[in-house]
Parts: structure tokens; C-alpha cells; sequence
């Protein structure tokens, strides 16, 4: 019987090392229950937009009266800026859950008082990216918050 030296020694750890940490990287890229997706689609054509996205922030900057979010036992509730007739503001507000975009949804600003109500029962508890993206009179706005709910 031939003894083992130690190069050879070095390169059978080498390889079952190696043999080691690729089961689990296919491991991972196979099972479903690993999702590694992407936060956002079509990043590109969402990169282009940039500039008029920093625009419509220092808009929402410059406001005496800012968009105010608050967690409460029924949702969130987003109330707009006093002095604003609600009724001239549209957009939309994108909810985003960085753990599942499974769980990211979008709905429009149709308001029927300064206050904009989004049900708890449309909310799984955790951490919520919040995009408000909304005009007023010809001039958009976008606020971002995060949240984390029970």
C-alpha cells in the first residue's frame, strides 16, 4: 500500500472543500424556498427616471406642511399637507416588502378627505418601503418612508 504524502493530502481536502461548497451553492440556486429575485424590475428604465424623481423629492422637501405616515390599530393612514384641496390630488402609493416582492403592491390616491387610509388587513406585519408619488396642481411630489408593523 502506497502512503499518502502531503500533496496529496492537500489536494483531497482541496477538493472535497470545494465539493463541499458547491452542493450548497446548487443547494440554494435550486430549492424555490430560496427566492433570489430582484427588488425591482426593469431597473434600468426605473434608473432613467432619476433626475425627475429628485425633483419631485426637493418639491416634497420644500413644503411647510409635509406628508405625515402613521402606523395605527386600523393600517396606515397618510395624511396630505394642510391647505391642499384634496380633491386636486392624484398619484399613487407603492408599498414595497424588501424581504417578499410577493408582497409588494401599488394602489391610486382617490381621496375623499386630506387622508388616505391603507388597511391593516392588506398589510403583513414587518418592514414596509413606502413610495408616495403624487401631484398636485401640475407639480409632483414623491416622500419615502419606512415602516415596521407588528
Amino acid at each position: 500500500m502506497k502512503k499518502l504524502n502531503w500533496g496529496t493530502g492537500i489536494f483531497i481536502a482541496f477538493a472535497l472543500f470545494m465539493s463541499f461548497i458547491l452542493f450548497f451553492v446548487f443547494l440554494v440556486q435550486s430549492d424555490h424556498k430560496y427566492d433570489n429575485e430582484l427588488v425591482i424590475e426593469d431597473y434600468y428604465k426605473y434608473e432613467t427616471g432619476l433626475q425627475a424623481q429628485l425633483d419631485k423629492e426637493d418639491n416634497a422637501a420644500r413644503l411647510q406642511h409635509k406628508v405625515a405616515l402613521e402606523a395605527g390599530e386600523n393600517g396606515i393612514t397618510i395624511r396630505f399637507p394642510q391647505g391642499f384641496d384634496y380633491k386636486n390630488i392624484t398619484g399613487k402609493v407603492s408599498l414595497y416588502r424588501p424581504s417578499s416582492q410577493k408582497l409588494d403592491f401599488a394602489i391610486p390616491i382617490a381621496l375623499s378627505s386630506s387622508n388616505l387610509l391603507i388597511p391593516k388587513s392588506d398589510l403583513a406585519g414587518g418592514r414596509w418601503d413606502i413610495i408616495i408619488d403624487w401631484k398636485y396642481e401640475g407639480t409632483g411630489y414623491l416622500n419615502k418612508e419606512q415602516l415596521t408593523l407588528d
